[in-house]
């Protein structure tokens, strides 16, 4: 066995360098997911979460991209300024924030942010704001 293993490692380099770097690549993104300090929820996770707790929703998109709405009573923070703008979140920071923003790639960001300031119970909305509108639920004009 270990000498056809030999063999089709001799005969095929371009394959096995392919897959060890596949292997490489999946551990990485693994250990990364394992070791960040927030979780994302699906919008109807969040929902079901903003129902049972007192929860604080942070958009972290920018002004221009909310014109469409946002999720209600939702602070306002693009993420570029969330280091800057921290203090305007101190008052809730034993509250669970759930952090969204276009699509979930800028709220992990965001979220990150958050837990180096101290936050502990922050959750990423996965797929963002556009998730939530294909989940069919309401969205803020105001």
């Amino acid at each position: 066995m270990l000498a056809q293993i030999s063999e089709f490692a001799v005969n095929h380099p371009y394959l096995v360098i392919a897959f060890v770097v596949l292997l490489a690549l999946t551990f990485f993104n693994e250990m990364k997911i394992a070791t960040q300090r927030f979780a994302s929820l699906t919008p109807a996770a969040a929902v079901q979460l903003m129902n049972n707790e007192d929860v604080v929703v942070v958009d972290v998109r920018e002004p221009s991209e909310t014109v469409g709405g946002k999720i209600a009573k939702a602070i306002q923070i693009p993420v570029g300024a969330l280091a800057k703008r921290i203090d305007e979140l101190e008052k809730h920071k034993n509250k669970t924030l759930l952090v969204y923003c276009k699509t979930g790639a800028r709220s992990g960001t965001a979220c990150k942010e958050l837990g180096k300031q101290g936050f502990e119970k922050v959750f990423s909305l996965n797929g963002g704001i556009l998730a939530w509108q294909d989940a069919h639920l309401p969205i803020s004009k105001k």
